[in-house]
């Protein structure tokens, strides 16, 4: 079998490029005056609590080194918590702190970690080591998300998440991203996370990918990857038409998480969301891109667009 393909055979396919990404989807329908509301963590936060979607509680933003001295005010005695830059790409940046330890605090993969250690590291995000050209920014203290159980046998230590590419508000490709030991518990599949196709329509798990190649179970449980129901799936794509109102973009990329309690949560937006979602639905994102185009009706409200496309991609898997 061979792990190629020519540029013909893709085209015929329907794949997206990423020169074509960049020039007719990023280029003409996402103006540059928006991408603060996607960069700037904080930013789309406000925005989503505006619009009364949900998302994961904010217990503190961290502005300052002396902020950073004294940052369990912020935790009002919560004793789990997330730390993340306002300003991050890529997952870089972000640590998890599943409990205390003694003085100091146990991260989620089992790491102590000194008080001394977590105000350096808030120190590090100020100064922009994490951040989009290495502006200074601010840290962002938040809720610890919980993953509902149904990924217990699918994912290693971190938190699951549903990338959904959205074009003009309509979904039109979602897929399942699962930590594993090699990603350190993140839901980063350049950094060793498994990539798992959603059937738009059902929300049910398909096909798996692992550092670009196809795979039938997660690497650590070895638990098979299809046929997993996604909980919350009509929400999810709710919520990720909506994205299109919130931000103005064209050609979106929504980040949502389901927590165990809470159902599923919008943790992030991209103006640049990147194509391996092609590879983990074995399916081209340019043909749906398109159909989008030809088909659906850009007055539709959010609920609406959600239906058209469970309806309009039923069976396509």
């Amino acid at each position: 079998m061979r792990w190629f393909a020519w540029p013909g055979e893709l085209r015929r396919a329907g794949v997206l490029s990423m020169n074509a990404r960049n020039a007719l989807y990023i280029a003409e329908r996402n103006p540059r005056r928006l991408y603060p509301r996607v960069d700037d963590k904080l930013l789309t936060k406000q925005l989503a609590l505006d619009a009364g979607m949900a998302v994961p509680d904010l217990y503190g933003v961290v502005s300052t080194y002396h902020d950073a001295r004294r940052f369990e005010r912020l935790l009002e005695g919560r004793e789990d918590f997330v730390i993340k830059p306002a300003r991050g790409a890529g997952g870089d940046g972000i640590v998890v702190v599943a409990g205390r330890l003694g003085d100091g605090y146990l991260k989620i993969n089992g790491a102590r970690m000194a008080r001394e250690d977590i105000v350096y590291h808030l120190g590090n995000i100020l100064s922009g080591m994490y951040s989009f050209g290495g502006r200074p920014d601010r840290a962002m203290i938040e809720y610890r998300v919980r993953p509902d159980s149904v990924f217990n046998a699918i994912s290693h230590l971190g938190v699951p998440d549903v990338r959904v590419i959205v074009q003009r508000g309509f979904p039109v490709l979602a897929m399942l991203r699962l930590p594993t030991r090699a990603s350190g518990g993140k839901a980063n599949l350049h950094q060793g996370a498994v990539g798992t196709g959603i059937d738009i329509a059902t929300g049910l798990t398909t096909h798996g990918v692992w550092h670009g190649h196809p795979v039938d179970k997660h690497p650590d449980s070895l638990e098979p990857l299809e046929g997993v129901e996604i909980p919350g799936w009509d929400r999810i794509l709710e919520l990720s038409a909506r994205g299109y109102e919130l931000t103005g973009l064209g050609y979106l990329g929504v980040d949502i998480v389901i927590d165990r309690e809470q159902g599923p949560l919008i943790l992030e937006l991209n103006a640049r969301p990147g194509l391996a979602i092609q590879v983990a639905n074995r399916r081209g994102l340019r043909a749906r891109l398109e159909q989008i185009d030809r088909e659906a009706d850009p007055n539709m409200d959010a609920d609406a667009r959600a239906a058209f496309v469970r309806e309009r991609f039923a069976g396509a898997r």
